[in-house]
């Protein structure tokens, strides 16, 4: 049993659910890394024997880097790309963020032909998407019955590139779910209402994994003690929603939406929810359905049933 290293690697994206999740494994912390004036910046879960070490990064890298380096310990990952990674890490109880009736955004110009999912699948538009291996990508290609015509974006860049007529249309993901309108888009289509008027379960759209190694470098039984804690991160980030409003506050200076209490308290509210504490037997067949329904396509490797830990 290896003693050397007790710090754990977390990946996450920048997104404000993932950041409202993770903050009590290190504590509140400004965008330097130092303790917020007025806390200690020490953990408000225990996490003994182990510190984590988090790291913000888009999902798009996060996804690329589970894939070809599978270092960090923990991490963040789009469903879609869990059926590639699955030899590696196993997939938490917690943490994982499920469209239930809503969902990522197809958007267009105001002024543009398009106007539904016919004509998405139809006329193979240009798509500006988050990444070819998101789960909003693997769900829009579903939809559509093929893989559309599409660019590689930021998440962030998307609805602009829109606007400015880079793209025919923009695949949304985050925030920018709830933001497209003020730049002049409108929404086509809805991959989580598509998804639950077809199947009738909600859409999992983000999980979290940890390697599955964790065991032989630390003792047996640590992947489902580590699962635990990040299990006990997430209940307490859902318990103190002012304290995860603060969080988003310190870090708005590039996320100026994350100044509109409204918005900040609806997107929480739809991807820190009760499934993202516990996914339970609603969130396994829901992956079941999804990875089943993509393997067929053709989009990922069929892997049977999903193993779970937490």
């Amino acid at each position: 049993m290896s003693t050397d290293a007790t710090t754990l690697t977390l990946g996450h994206s920048p997104d404000g659910d993932d950041m409202a999740m993770w903050w009590p494994l290190t504590g509140m912390r400004d965008p330097s890394g130092s303790p917020v004036e007025g806390s200690a910046g020490e953990p408000r879960v225990n996490t003994a024997p182990f510190t984590f070490d988090t790291l913000a990064d888009d999902v798009h890298e996060l996804n690329k880097r589970a894939f070809r380096q599978g270092d960090l310990d923990a991490t963040a990952v789009s469903a879609a790309t869990y059926p590639f990674i699955s030899d590696r890490y196993v997939v938490t109880a917690c943490g994982g963020s499920f469209g239930e009736g809503y969902g990522p955004r197809v958007v267009v110009k105001g002024d543009s032909p398009i106007t539904g999912e016919e004509n998405l699948r139809d006329e193979f538009p240009l798509v500006a998407i988050p990444g070819a291996d998101t789960t909003a990508f693997m769900a829009l290609s579903l939809l559509l019955g093929h893989r559309p015509r599409f660019v590689e974006a930021r998440f962030d860049l998307i609805p602009d590139m829109v606007a400015n007529g880079e793209a025919d249309a923009g695949l949304l993901i985050h925030e920018a779910q709830l933001t497209f309108e003020s730049v002049g888009l409108r929404e086509v289509a809805n991959l989580g209402q598509w998804w639950a008027r077809e199947k009738g379960i909600p859409l999992p759209l983000g999980l979290n994994v940890v390697r599955r190694d964790l065991d032989l470098r630390f003792g047996g039984g640590t992947v489902e003690r580590v699962a635990g804690m990040l299990g006990e991160s997430v209940r307490f980030a859902r318990a103190h929603r002012d304290d995860c409003r603060r969080l988003l506050l310190l870090h708005a200076d590039n996320r100026p939406e994350w100044r509109d209490d409204a918005l900040v308290d609806r997107y929480l509210s739809m991807y820190v929810s009760p499934m993202s504490e516990d996914m339970g037997d609603a969130g396994r067949e829901a992956l079941r359905v999804l990875f089943a329904e993509a393997g067929a396509a053709g989009l990922c490797p069929e892997i049977g049933e999903v193993e779970i830990v937490g």
